[in-house]
């Protein structure tokens, strides 16, 4: 009779070769293969990894908002009646969507503007809200000589409400922010000799050639770019609400028009102007209007406070609801800007869109 122990070893030993056998039927030794024949291939190694070959596509959107002759606008159109010609190029419109888009807005208000305009501007600010749905967003901002941002981005329209409500405009340049260099003394538009940053606020001073604006509106537009610069371009329509009269101080502007504008279009933001005053064709609305067009905007002339309100649900109708034209650029890639023209195959159509882009501005995912 065997002891316990031997008993024990002996069971041991045998669920040992007994896992060893199990371990070689599923990890058999490969037989090596006769003379002249190829090794067979192994279902269960893992393969040997191909080098990946990755390609950029540039993917480029284009919204398009499209208008009758009355200014109403037409929501019918089909893909195959849009044509666009980039770098005069024509492309081939790879996707067109139309659906309503929610909108990240700027409104960029003119603090100084004249008395009249501003009793006409002022009390319709609050109607801004009548155009906005809960999945918008708007961020109140001022500009003057400087620009005064608000309190951030925000969906709760009674905060927007209380916030335009609250927004009393001045009708005469303000004093700078807290910081600002050119807060002391000034001769040309330059700090007084001896004169320290932050020294005196005397607003009067700053106004460095009499009877020109002091207004700086290329900075404020270019500010209110670099607070929708994070915003999801390829989920939300991004505009600037522009309320100005227009005059613009070219001395006082860190940025320009043509630097404003490529930021603008880098970053796919539509500029709506609303333009105070009655003269129409008054040259200081040449950089409204073109800042609304170059961007793919649309601008408004107001002289009265009803027609206001009329053109801030119009304008954020506009922005919502526009074509979403798609395409992959062919043609020659050699220079940073490429101009874009959207046209209609029908007639009687106004089309706008943006006149052009910079490379490097494509969508990395083209929305579905």
């Amino acid at each position: 009779m065997k002891s316990p122990r031997k008993t024990a070893a002996f069971a041991l030993t045998s669920a040992i070769a007994f896992a060893s056998l199990v371990v070689q039927a599923q990890n058999p030794t490969p037989t090596p293969p006769a003379p002249g024949q190829q090794t067979p291939p192994n279902p269960q190694a893992k393969p040997t990894e191909a080098p990946t070959i990755r390609t950029t596509v540039e993917t480029v959107v284009v919204p398009v908002t499209v208008k009758d002759r009355a200014g109403n606008l037409v929501a019918d159109l089909k893909k195959d009646e849009f044509r666009i010609l980039e770098d005069n190029v024509e492309q081939k419109i790879e996707r067109m969507i139309n659906e309503a888009y929610p909108i990240s807005m700027v409104v960029l208000i003119d603090n100084d503007l004249g008395q009249k305009d501003e009793a006409q501007v002022e009390p319709s600010l609050v109607s801004i809200i009548g155009g906005l749905s809960t999945s918008d967003e708007a961020f109140i901002c001022r500009f003057d000589q400087y620009f005064h941002p608000g309190q951030g981005f925000t969906k709760d329209q009674d905060k927007l409400a209380t916030q335009l409500r609250r927004t009393e405009l001045a009708s005469h340049s303000s004093t700078p922010p807290s910081g600002d260099p050119f807060s002391g003394p000034t001769i040309n538009n330059a700090p007084a000799p001896g004169a320290m940053p932050g020294q005196g606020s005397d607003t009067q001073s700053l106004r460095a050639i009499k009877g020109q604006p002091t207004k700086a509106l290329d900075d404020a537009v270019y500010n209110a770019a670099m607070l929708l610069r994070d915003r999801d371009s390829l989920k939300r329509r991004k505009v600037i609400l522009l309320i100005s009269d227009g005059q613009n101080g070219a001395k006082f502007n860190t940025h320009n028009y043509d630097e404003t504008l490529a930021e603008l279009l880098r970053q796919g933001i539509a500029v709506y102007s609303v333009a105070t005053g009655s003269d129409y064709f008054n040259r200081k609305f040449t950089r409204l209007s073109k800042y609304s067009h170059d961007t793919g905007g649309d601008i408004f002339y107001g002289a009265k406070q009803d027609t206001f309100s009329e053109f801030y649900s119009r304008i954020s109708e506009e922005a919502r609801n526009q074509y979403v034209l798609i395409y992959s650029p062919v043609g020659e890639r050699k220079v940073d800007y490429h101009t874009i023209e959207v046209r209609a195959r029908r007639e009687g159509l106004t089309i706008l869109a943006r006149e052009g882009y910079y490379g490097g501005t494509f969508a990395t995912e083209a929305p579905k």
